[in-house]
């Protein structure tokens, strides 16, 4: 077998895959539906999110002691993996939304799949790739339920929600997205 299989096994992208293309497929028969309107962004940062969740699982790798000691260098292919990760989120709900009603505009896909990434990839780097999906999970619910947006540290918290072009709201998923990754690429995941 060649490495980047091996690669793709053991940190369990099939099935993160699968989860993200069922998430897709669920989103697109609602919208098809007329389950979700067009102007509300929390249907499309939902399945940011929960793909952001589902490539989370697989920031860690199978065996610690094997990816110690393996005679690669892991830090460009752990960046490599958050960035790549976080364009086939947005890949996935913008062919979605090609086969149905738009739900966002593409700054707001990538702007969002970028710092959902970046804070899953944050998540590994704290608690472990199993337990990486929290942080999203726990930004996002705080999102949904928090009171409209007045000033700018509450931008900042309900940054996925806000449009595209929003000072805010683009800044902090830009760092969320450089801080994430970096420190995941460096530190890789807790053991």
């Amino acid at each position: 077998m060649r490495w980047l299989t091996l690669y793709a096994r053991s940190r369990q992208i099939p099935a993160s895959l699968a989860a993200l293309l069922i998430s897709a497929v669920t989103v697109w028969a609602l919208t098809r539906d007329g389950g979700g309107e067009p102007a509300d962004p929390r249907l499309p940062a939902l399945v940011l999110a929960a793909g952001a969740m589902a490539a989370s699982v697989g920031l860690s790798g199978q065996d610690p002691a094997l990816d110690r000691t393996a005679a690669i260098r892991w830090v460009p292919r752990r960046a490599a993996h958050v960035l790549l990760a976080g364009a086939v989120v947005a890949a996935t709900l913008l062919t979605v939304q090609t086969l149905g009603e738009s739900m966002a505009t593409t700054a707001f896909v990538v702007r969002d799949s970028a710092g959902l990434m970046g804070l899953a990839a944050l998540g590994a780097a704290l608690s472990g790739g199993h337990y990486a999906w929290t942080l999203p999970f726990a930004w996002l619910a705080f999102s949904f339920f928090a009171p409209p947006s007045t000033g700018v540290p509450m931008q900042v918290a309900t940054w996925m929600l806000l449009p595209p072009g929003t000072a805010a709201g683009t800044w902090t998923a830009l760092t969320l997205t450089v801080v994430g990754t970096a420190a995941y690429a460096l530190a890789g995941p807790r053991r």
